[in-house]
């Protein structure tokens, strides 16, 4: 089994998750950025820190190495460097001096560093003189890439004092160092080992944290702030102009459109749309017009186009009469005294006159044109006014009417009584021989049931599909117009029922009509005594 199921989301709804998650991953991206941002300026600011104090130590280093290092006099912590030629002096007074190398200068300036928070830093190498020198992993690596030409290098890892920028360039040797080292073979120029710096910046990444914080906040505030805008804001100029849009279609046609529509400040796409509507609303109107007259114009074409059918066979019904009464009227002027004579004509000339006026006033009946309304009619009485009419058309045709309606229903009479005449003059038309034609009705509930059988030619199935269409007919030229069975379609339509067709060629046809009753009284319906009277 398959389900289909469409979730509603409204517009406003879409709109505002798109535009919310474009704004979001903006915003999202943009808090990357600065973070990667942030910390490439972090770590660019501690690789120029640790460049310049590179700088400021190989200074502080050279200046040491020209002045054959310095003494420092002897008190409490501070010892004599074995790995020294001449590692303590005397002076005449008595006092006792350590001699500090660069090396140990640079070891002890990093102490200080430390202490402050400041990071540290050493000289190391390969061939360490003294073994607190010896090389980490990082320096080593470094330390064999400066042999292979590497001027420098730059890593960041994590140690007991958090992230840090680790650095280390080369130290080369100058002619104030072979003093000292040149009985370790090395020579002008020779890279004899590397400063190593070490520079925490575990303070900028709880700096990167908080301004991520902020922006974090800054962000879900912002996007809040313009979901709320672009609520009200869609709210007010797209949703409640649609919604009154919405209105004024459902209103069309009972009221105009621009009873609900609002009024235009400033022109936009809405206010075209809008435009458009009442644009479309009055040629819609006007078109309804124009086809409800034709429709009218095609309704009374049928109409007429079926008395003039009948009227080949009232004709007969009214010269049959008006013959007898023109010989009554010659005899009676030939023998003017003859009282016998006019007495006895007298009675002929009126029963001719009246039978010439309930024909007369029967299609006239017929003839009318009114709108759909509806009235309590008696269907007994109706039928058989429409089979009199039948009648004058074909004489050697059975007509049999079966009525099982109780009371009086609800129903246009004017709209029925053309569905009879048509459905009845199209079984007629398909007897020309003769036969029989069965009129039915019944009522089921608030349904009534018409029931048209006759012993006709039949329809052939391929025609079958075709007979409710405009102007199909299977008649020679001249004998059907082609709208009988389409106007009443139509009508059956307009009387909110139902029309269907079975046909077996050369045995007949029976069309079954079913229309929607009321019997509800009001006071716009008239009695079905006072209908007959006014015919």
């Amino acid at each position: 089994m398959n389900w289909n199921f469409s979730p509603h989301i409204s517009l406003r709804t879409k709109f505002i998750i798109f535009i919310g998650a474009i704004i979001s991953a903006s915003y999202l991206f943009m808090l990357h950025r600065t973070s990667v941002f942030d910390e490439s300026m972090i770590l660019r600011q501690a690789e120029r820190q640790a460049r310049l104090l590179y700088k400021q130590i190989l200074l502080t280093r050279q200046w040491a190495s020209d002045h054959h290092g310095l003494f420092v006099m002897k008190r409490k912590g501070i010892e004599a460097n074995p790995y020294l030629d001449l590692p303590v002096v005397h002076d005449n007074a008595g006092h006792t001096y350590f001699m500090r190398n660069p090396a140990m200068i640079t070891r002890e300036l990093s102490l200080y560093a430390r202490h402050d928070g400041l990071g540290y830093f050493r000289v190391t190498s390969l061939n360490p003189v003294n073994p607190l020198n010896f090389p980490d992993p990082f320096e080593k690596n470094s330390l064999l890439s400066f042999a292979r030409g590497k001027k420098e290098a730059l890593s960041v890892e994590s140690n007991e004092l958090g992230r840090v920028v680790r650095f280390i360039a080369p130290l080369k040797v100058t002619e104030s160092c072979l003093r000292c080292h040149a009985q370790h073979g090395y020579k002008l120029g020779n890279i004899r080992g590397g400063l190593s710096i070490t520079i925490p910046i575990d303070w900028a990444d709880d700096l990167i944290r908080r301004n991520t914080h902020s922006l974090i906040f800054i962000g879900v505030v912002t996007i809040f702030l313009v979901t709320v805008a672009l609520f009200l804001m869609f709210e007010s100029l797209i949703v409640h102009r649609i919604n009154k849009l919405s209105q004024a279609m459902d209103a069309f046609p009972d009221e105009l459109p621009e009873q609900h529509l609002l009024p235009p400040l400033f022109k936009d796409e809405l206010d075209n749309v809008n435009d458009s509507f009442v644009l479309f609303c009055n040629r819609l109107k006007k078109s309804q017009t124009e086809l409800i007259k034709a429709r009218n114009q095609a309704h009374l074409s049928e109409k007429m186009a079926s008395l003039g059918i009948l009227t080949a066979g009232i004709a007969h019904e009214v010269n049959n009469p008006l013959g007898g009464m023109l010989n009554c009227v010659k005899s009676i002027r030939e023998n003017p005294d003859d009282k016998e004579l006019t007495q006895r004509y007298l009675p002929l000339i009126d029963k001719g006159l009246k039978q010439i006026e309930l024909t007369m006033r029967q299609l006239l009946n017929f003839g009318r044109t009114e709108p759909l309304t509806l009235r309590e009619i008696d269907i007994d009485v109706l039928i058989k006014e429409c089979m009199e009419l039948l009648s004058f058309q074909h004489k050697n045709i059975q007509f049999t009417i079966a009525v099982s309606v109780s009371s009086n229903p609800l129903l246009d009479a004017e709209a029925l009584k053309q569905i009879i005449i048509n459905i009845g003059l199209n079984a007629i038309q398909a007897m020309p021989g003769g036969g029989s034609l069965t009129i039915k009705c019944k009522r089921v509930e608030n349904e009534l049931t018409l029931l048209f059988q006759d012993s006709g030619i039949g329809i052939a199935s391929e025609h079958l599909p075709h007979i409710f269409d405009p102007f199909f007919t299977t008649k020679d030229v001249g004998e059907g117009t082609g709208l009988g069975l389409a106007v009443t379609f139509s009508l059956v339509q307009r009387m909110g029922g139902g029309i269907s067709v079975e046909s077996v060629e050369g045995e007949g046809t029976a069309f079954t009509v079913t229309l929607p009753v009321k019997e509800q009284q009001s006071e716009d319906i008239l009695p079905a005594s006072i209908i007959n009277s006014t015919r």
